[in-house]
């Protein structure tokens, strides 16, 4: 694909997003996309963001790591995307809906802030865990800029791994001294059990997400930065939210963060 189309549709995608209205799969289409084609496309929507709208990347994201989401979603290995200033909301503060996101489904992670720059490929578990400063509890929230979330993986690397929001909770804890695998979420909406899930869901280990985001954004000559916050995947199936919709979520030993939809 010639740079010419990459920028055609990553601009595609960054009018979906401002005008709020879903476009069609790029894998439907008679074009011939590869993952590499729809990394540049998600690059050429970010651009549009930094550049027009005076966005700040503050992280990196990675997503579809557990088998219960690849299993709604129909995608089958993980996806990547980054992460900007205006995407983040307050913890128990009103996210808005309307004027920001089509079709915004929660999730429950463990969010990794970094102390130090970390450079792949050949990055291990240990090596994340030496960059690692501290491990918050946060909410995710995608929102998917393809129509009806009918995407594959070539669909959500281009729209920037379906990021819409994300909200970093109250609490931190350092990796070296969890047992990440074993740390368990309990999600709860409008004041109701929703799911429950274990660190082991990303991956195995959510230390092995971090490392392979690393690894393959290295590929790409991407690094994760001193300060960023990197979200390694939920730990539980996504839950479409509307307006009116409150989302908390406590991790054991974490933390907790709750979430307002208006």
């Amino acid at each position: 694909m010639d740079k010419e189309q990459i920028n055609q549709l990553g601009d595609e995608l960054y009018q979906a997003m401002r005008d709020e209205k879903a476009i069609t799969p790029f894998t439907d289409r008679d074009i011939g996309i590869t993952i590499d084609d729809s990394y540049y496309i998600s690059l050429r929507m970010l651009e549009n963001r930094v550049e027009k709208d005076g966005e700040k990347i503050v992280g990196k994201k990675i997503g579809v790591t557990s088998k219960v989401v690849q299993e709604m979603l129909g995608v089958h290995r993980p996806d990547f995307g980054f992460l900007t200033d205006v995407m983040q909301y307050p913890n128990n503060g009103d996210t808005p809906i309307k004027g920001n996101m089509i079709s915004p489904r929660a999730e429950a992670e463990i969010g990794f802030v970094l102390k130090k720059d970390l450079v792949g490929p050949g990055v291990t578990e240990q090596d994340v865990l030496d960059a690692t400063d501290y491990i918050v509890p946060c909410f995710e929230i995608v929102d998917s800029r393809i129509k009806d979330w009918k995407i594959k993986i070539e669909d959500t690397i281009a729209d920037n791994a379906s990021c819409g929001t994300f909200t970093i909770g109250e609490g931190r804890a350092d990796p070296r001294e969890v047992d990440l695998p074993n740390l368990k979420v309990v999600v709860k909406k409008n004041g109701e059990f929703l799911s429950e899930g274990m660190g082991s869901a990303v991956q195995g280990n959510p230390l092995t997400a971090v490392a392979w985001l690393a690894n393959t954004l290295g590929e790409y000559d991407i690094p994760f930065k001193a300060g960023e916050v990197i979200l390694s995947g939920s730990l539980v199936p996504l839950e479409p939210v509307v307006a009116g919709d409150k989302m908390e979520m406590h991790i054991e030993g974490l933390g907790s963060c709750t979430v307002n939809f208006v």
